[in-house]
């Protein structure tokens, strides 16, 4: 039998899951497998919490819109046996049902769910949920035990009527004003990061809340946005500019306050260095025959190395060039000193497998096609990850009726 990583010759995943896509009974539930989730994010970063949520062993019923459901839905190429792999990266484990809440008697059944859930999210624009019914000071009246997170792009102050999208956060929050060559044009990073850190936030935030709510009885609403979310991951870029007064600016590949810390190039391809200390420094040198650079003022410490860093380059290059990146990275690798090639995400999922990380896994959808899904990326040891369906398939989204008899059947 053709085997994909995580999965042993029995056919069942490490995860618990048979190839079917049937939870495996034998194995332990997951760390939140008495939770609730009722999730009303769409897009990426409310998403991708409840998926990290559903991975965890919790049930998240996914409540779309009648017109298409997620925007993300839509969003292709590329397409994936007619499906968009947008769509597929953030939404498995998840139940679908289809409410219109411009319609009273959906909007009762989504009622209905917020009052049984232990987390709740949302990332309506500002307002919506008052009209609704489902703002936060009327969920949590009626359900005082649920977490109700509200994901934003700029916060529910000044900022409230602001539309977040990514690509704007990147540009309005400064990562983009970093990013990029010198004197090239400011760059955004080639995934949304800011949905994907708010994402992480908004899990992280969930987590502690329901810890609270251990020990208190007591939920509450806690609240992540896009720019403060971006502001806390520019770290040492945002230390700088607080503490120094002078904004940081774009260098490429280099690291302001490290060197070298950055590419350098190989006979064939690029080739990254990440020397954090003295000592590999020093072992960099000497693999290089260089070793008089070691001892040289110029470049005997880390700090006098960024000041001299395009000297220090400039000769380190004139001996990369003479070798191939897989020459140089086995060599260095024997003297402990970080290194390895720009790498295609096809060569990052293939050095995974070679690393034993088991990557990914297939999901195999109603329909028997498979689903390909990047692996949870924590380990358990007594509760691991599960994976227990495909990304929901829009002809298999259920509707209000079938959401109400699920929440009927888990009344005590």
């Amino acid at each position: 039998m053709c085997q994909h990583p995580g999965v042993a010759e029995s056919g069942v995943a490490e995860s618990g899951v048979a190839e079917s896509g049937v939870p495996d009974s034998s194995v332990t539930a997951g760390p939140l497998s008495d939770l609730l989730v009722a999730d009303f994010s769409r897009v990426l970063a409310g998403p991708y919490a409840t998926m990290l949520l559903a991975d965890m062993g919790a049930t998240v019923l996914k409540v779309e819109n009648p017109n298409g459901g997620d925007d993300t839905r839509s969003w292709g190429p590329p397409w994936s046996d007619g499906l968009s792999t947008y769509f597929q990266a953030v939404n498995r484990n998840k139940r679908s049902f289809v409410c219109d809440l411009r319609v009273e008697q959906d909007r009762r059944v989504a009622r209905e769910l917020c009052g049984q859930a232990d987390v709740i999210v949302e990332n309506f624009r500002s307002g919506t949920t008052e009209k609704l019914g489902l703002d936060p000071g009327q969920v949590l009246a009626d359900n005082p035990r649920a977490v109700y997170c509200s994901i934003t792009g700029f916060g529910s102050g000044a900022g409230k009527e602001l539309l977040g999208y990514d690509f704007l956060v990147q540009a309005l929050g400064g990562l983009m004003s970093v990013t990029g060559e010198p004197d090239g044009p400011p760059m955004k990073v080639g995934v949304a990061i800011v949905d994907v850190i708010t994402g992480l936030h908004a899990l992280a935030g969930i987590l502690a809340a329901l810890h609270h709510r251990e020990r208190t009885g007591q939920g509450q609403r806690i609240e992540v946005n896009l720019m403060s979310s971006l502001l806390s991951a520019l770290v040492n870029q945002a230390s700088s500019y607080l503490n120094t007064g002078t904004a940081p600016l774009a260098m490429g590949n280099q690291h302001p306050s490290i060197a070298p810390y950055e590419m350098v190039e190989a006979s064939d391809r690029p080739l990254v260095l990440a020397v954090g200390n003295d000592s590999q420094f020093r072992a960099l040198c000497a693999e290089l025959g260089l070793d008089a650079l070691a001892d040289d003022p110029r470049f005997a410490t880390n700090d006098v190395r960024v000041a001299h860093r395009d000297v220090l380059v400039s000769v380190m290059n004139g001996v990369f060039r003479t070798e191939r990146a897989g020459h140089w990275v086995a060599r260095l690798k024997v003297r402990g000193v970080p290194c390895g090639p720009v790498n295609g995400i096809d060569e990052a999922v293939a050095l995974a497998g070679d690393l034993g990380l088991d990557p990914f896994v297939d999901l195999t959808r109603s329909n028997g096609t498979m689903s390909r899904q990047v692996r949870h990326p924590i380990s358990y040891g007594t509760t691991p990850a599960t994976y227990a369906q495909a990304p929901p398939q829009w002809d298999e989204v259920m509707g209000p009726a079938e959401l109400s008899s699920f929440l009927e059947s888990r009344r005590p």
